[in-house]
């Protein structure tokens, strides 16, 4: 069972927590290792996918319902454009494509193995969606897409796994191929979500920026962060919250609380 609310604050922490999070300061990634993964982050993300292919993320039929009033706008008979930025094996393009909405897709991701799992699944239709190998921190998406083309752009679980020193400029690139009055959706990971707290000594690289074991990255957002980050990217933020969720499982003894920052911000008319 998942029971979940939305709030403007993120959550107390308690002693033990406050402890935890205080002894990851006591080993930090070495400036070697943190410049390394950057520098390989196409790689780690291509391994991670060749270990596990299709099998890792669930299909998320879940944005629809948490981002209702943008995407089933009955209203509109128009058919709009969407980009998703960092694709992964298509859990979230595929479930648009079931549900047959009026829409049509360009999807990018730093993985080319992705990508290529992408284009083999039998959904895959380049009548509806162009999907291609692109580092959307770089510009390079301007060849596949021109600027003030898309309706929606959608940034769910990306932006966490690129350095912080350039969420400003990869926002501004996605602020660019928007329409004036298009749509950014974003989700990621809140500030002292469980998987933060959980972190050991040694993977920490910088302020709730981590490391995981297979050398993918995490980054865990407040909501100053990102009302701060969209302003300056020349957004208008419509919507900025946490979402707080717990897993419980009452006959097998879990209960675990998620925190998520979800946001909608618009480009202005």
């Amino acid at each position: 069972m998942e029971t979940s609310e939305i709030s403007v604050t993120t959550k107390y922490l308690t002693n033990e927590e406050k402890f935890k999070l205080e002894k990851q300061n006591s080993r930090m990634v070495s400036e070697f290792k943190a410049n390394q993964i950057e520098a390989d982050a196409k790689k780690y993300w291509d391994l991670f996918y060749k270990r596990n292919e299709c099998r890792f993320f669930k299909d998320r039929h879940w944005t629809t319902r948490e981002f209702t009033d943008i995407l089933n706008d009955e209203n509109n008979s128009e058919k709009r454009i969407i980009f998703e930025v960092g694709c992964g094996v298509g859990n979230f393009i595929f479930p648009l494509v079931e549900e047959n909405f009026n829409f049509f897709i360009y999807a990018c991701d730093l993985s080319p193995r992705a990508v290529s799992l992408v284009h083999q699944n039998p959904l895959y239709n380049t009548e509806n969606m162009k999907v291609f190998q692109c580092d959307i921190t770089d510009g390079d998406v301007f060849k596949a897409i021109q600027e003030n083309k898309i309706d929606i752009v959608t940034l769910i679980f990306v932006l966490s796994a690129i350095h912080p020193d350039k969420y400003l400029s990869t926002l501004k690139i996605l602020f660019k191929l928007l329409k004036p009055g298009g749509m950014l959706l974003f989700r990621d990971y809140g500030l002292y979500d469980m998987a933060q707290i959980r972190f050991k000594a040694g993977h920490k690289i910088s302020d709730n920026f981590y490391m995981r074991q297979d050398c993918t990255r995490s980054y865990y957002f407040s909501i100053e962060f990102m009302q701060d980050l969209f302003t300056k990217s020349g957004f208008e933020v419509i919507s900025n919250c946490y979402i707080h969720r717990r897993t419980i499982n009452k006959k097998e003894n879990i209960d675990v609380p998620r925190i998520f920052i979800q946001c909608k911000v618009m480009k202005p008319k």
